[in-house]
């Protein structure tokens, strides 16, 4: 029988022992490492738990805003402040209206638009949280956002325009205690009567009258629609500007109303041709796709 030459068995043991070594230094080191980062995981987590503690001890009495409307807002006097800083006035125009005085189209419009799934979350609308983080993946951006109509009135009561994690973190906890302490009807008329419109407009009744001229009662579908495509931008999409993004978003507004049954299909067309007539356009022969607007499908 013939053997191995010498140097090969002992290569061969070489290696033996070198990846014996190794694996054994592998397991030195997930021994080492490990409970070290286990450790700073649940420091983490208790650091966490800790300042959400503290955060909600600190919230607002929320439960005031069943009866009394607020005098005033976090982005109200967020844009006060803004305005004396750039040697501006501050200007505010704002008017209180109950749910019932308020078209109801300009209504489902605005729902529609902003928080389609309202009535069928606690605050936050994770359906819309997945969508838009699988958007943000697929486009390797970040894309719109996922706020629920509860989560922006709890920004525009109690806190800022900032983007930061902290903030983020508040508003959660402070959309489910509106959520838990007020009525779906309170939450949506309270959204109604504070959001901004334009520079130093707030609520829709002060939009009313000032992007149109009439009462929020007696808005138009197609006005309603142009109201809820503002939001997003409700300091740039102004309708005097008659900006194509406003049209674009408004005509498919009135497009989901109809589908949805909250219109009929001859309000559809009034309001379309409404839009046409409103941005000095021709009427096309049907509503933009919902594709090319960045508008999420089901908010």
């Amino acid at each position: 029988m013939t053997s191995r030459p010498p140097t090969v068995r002992a290569s061969n043991v070489r290696t033996q022992k070198t990846k014996q070594l190794s694996s054994g230094a592998k397991r030195v080191v997930g021994k080492r490492s490990g409970p070290g980062w286990g450790r700073w995981a649940l420091g983490a987590w208790l650091l966490l738990a800790l300042w959400l503690g503290v955060e909600f001890a600190r919230l607002p009495d929320v439960g005031l805003l069943r009866t009394q409307n607020p005098r005033t807002t976090a982005l109200m006097a967020q844009r006060a402040e803004e305005a004396l800083e750039a040697g501006k006035k501050p200007r505010v125009r704002q008017a209180w209206v109950a749910l019932g005085a308020v078209a109801p189209h300009a209504v489902d419009a605005v729902l529609i638009s902003e928080d389609a799934r309202f009535y069928r979350h606690e605050g936050v609308d994770w359906t819309e949280v997945e969508n838009a983080f699988q958007q943000s993946v697929r486009e390797a951006r970040l894309g719109r956002g996922a706020s629920t109509l509860t989560q922006q009135l709890a920004k525009n009561l109690y806190l800022s325009t900032d983007r930061s994690l902290l903030r983020k973190g508040k508003e959660l906890l402070l959309a489910r205690q509106l959520e838990t302490h007020l009525p779906k009807q309170r939450i949506l008329a309270l959204y109604l009567n504070v959001v901004e419109w334009g520079e130093g407009v707030y609520g829709i009744e002060a939009a009313a009258r000032e992007h149109f001229g009439v009462s929020a009662r007696s808005l138009s579908v197609a006005q309603g629609a142009m109201l809820a495509g503002m939001l997003p931008a409700p300091r740039r999409w102004l309708p005097a500007q008659r900006p194509e993004t406003l049209r674009t978003r408004a005509s498919v507004i009135v497009g989901r109303l109809e589908r949805e049954g909250r219109i009929s299909g001859a309000q559809a067309r009034e309001a379309q041709a409404e839009l046409s007539r409103f941005f000095g356009v021709s009427p096309a022969p049907g509503y933009v796709a919902e594709a090319g607007t960045g508008m999420p499908a089901g908010s």
